[in-house]
């Protein structure tokens, strides 16, 4: 995996670069590069994270 693939498991909470307007989003699951996020705005996705590099949202 890349970048931050091997961090995203289920739990962590994300953004995706591309659709700000989606919210933050919390992963579901994350099998063979495949994540399924369940997004505040837009419901589930599954995202091919060789395509497209999550954000993750570090919370304090």
């Amino acid at each position: 995996m890349n970048g931050i693939g091997s961090l995203l498991e289920p739990g962590t909470l994300v953004r995706h670069p591309g659709q700000p307007d989606w919210g933050a989003g919390q992963v579901q699951s994350n099998i063979g590069g495949k994540v399924t996020v369940n997004f505040r705005h837009a419901g589930k996705v599954v995202i091919d994270i060789t395509r497209v590099e999550l954000e993750l949202i570090i919370e304090d």
